[in-house]
């Protein structure tokens, strides 16, 4: 079984059935700790919930922040994935982020034993995401990724199916969810949802300006601060382009200094080859020109990025033997 455990969502890929599950990471507890939901379900109670039941995702930036949730949720999906069944013992493949520590990467694992899986794999999420991506890494030739989840950014330069380097930046789709937040706070004095804000990037945001933005507009409903009534206003694809400004420059300089850093060999495979965009932020509408106007490459998309991450553990989990190099000694020493 080979797991993508975001912090937005979590997939699920089991060998010879291919992605089997696409959950959010959100698990809604009583007030004695009992899960009443776990997911989708979950997710549609984020700020709705009345005073004895929270809603609670259990990872930030990409890593685990309550670990007995976790647990809860990964033995719900370990459950549903095996409908019930006896075989709950799976070996599991789980992709994190390259830039955690030891003792993060531990409560990974542990959350997963304790879930029921017999032997646990840890695989940086960059790696992952390449293979998943398609992408030649056991070839001695550079690849560059850059993985833009909900926690985190993994920016790395790969060959030989191993990271010559990487940078971790904890800026990722959340940081860009909380800042249209803060700007409908600030400009429109508006208070709005979680939910609502991340409805907007989806809808309205963008990364680079294009032809379309003026005409790209959304109505949106929350607390006036001053009033304290229900208010609606209309918002445009620029201001909110304008919001994000700030983490997404976080990103693009993090690419830089990857680039920078970079062997000669490789660079120069990179610029032939260009730079992957995998994770839920690839979707961002003008990601990839704002880091190709930036960077001077060319920069594509993965077919499938929200996939990459849960494919590229399960090509592993199904080549085992071969990929084996994928999993480093401090990996395995866990």
């Amino acid at each position: 079984m080979g797991i993508d455990l975001g912090t937005a969502n979590t997939l699920v890929y089991v060998s010879g059935e291919g992605v089997v599950l696409q959950e959010p990471s959100v698990v809604a507890i009583d007030d004695r700790g009992e899960p009443l939901a776990v997911g989708e379900e979950a997710k549609r109670m984020l700020g709705r919930t009345p005073g004895n039941v929270r809603a609670i995702r259990p990872l930030r930036d990409g890593v685990i922040a309550d670990i007995d949730i976790a647990e809860i949720m990964l033995k719900h999906f370990i459950h549903r994935v095996h409908k019930g069944r006896a075989r709950a013992f799976p070996r599991v493949v789980i992709g994190i982020p390259s830039g955690v520590t030891e003792v993060e990467r531990r409560a990974v694992k542990n959350a997963a034993e304790q879930a029921g899986a017999r032997t646990v794999h840890l695989i940086d999420e960059p790696v992952a995401a390449a293979i998943g991506a398609g992408l030649p890494v056991a070839e001695p030739t550079g690849n560059m990724i850059i993985d833009i989840g909900g926690g985190t950014t993994e920016v790395a330069v790969l060959s030989l199916q191993g990271t010559v380097l990487s940078e971790s930046v904890r800026v990722a789709g959340d940081e860009l969810t909380d800042a249209i937040l803060q700007y409908m706070k600030k400009v429109h004095n508006l208070v709005i949802g979680e939910r609502t804000a991340e409805e907007i990037k989806i809808k309205v945001s963008s990364a680079y300006p294009s032809a379309t933005d003026d005409e790209v507009s959304l109505e949106v409903r929350g607390r006036h601060i001053l009033s304290g009534l229900p208010r609606t206003v209309t918002i445009k694809s620029p201001e909110i382009r304008e919001s994000m400004a700030e983490p997404l420059s976080i990103i693009v300089e993090a690419v830089k200094r990857t680039l920078e850093s970079t062997p000669p060999e490789l660079a120069a495979d990179i610029i032939d080859r260009g730079i992957m965009l995998a994770g839920g932020g690839a979707l961002l509408k003008g990601l990839d020109t704002l880091i190709s106007h930036e960077t001077g490459i060319v920069v594509h998309v993965a077919a499938d990025p929200l996939s990459c991450v849960v494919l590229g553990t399960g090509r592993v989990l199904e080549n085992f033997s071969e990929m084996e190099r994928v999993f480093s000694t401090r990996h395995r020493d866990l």
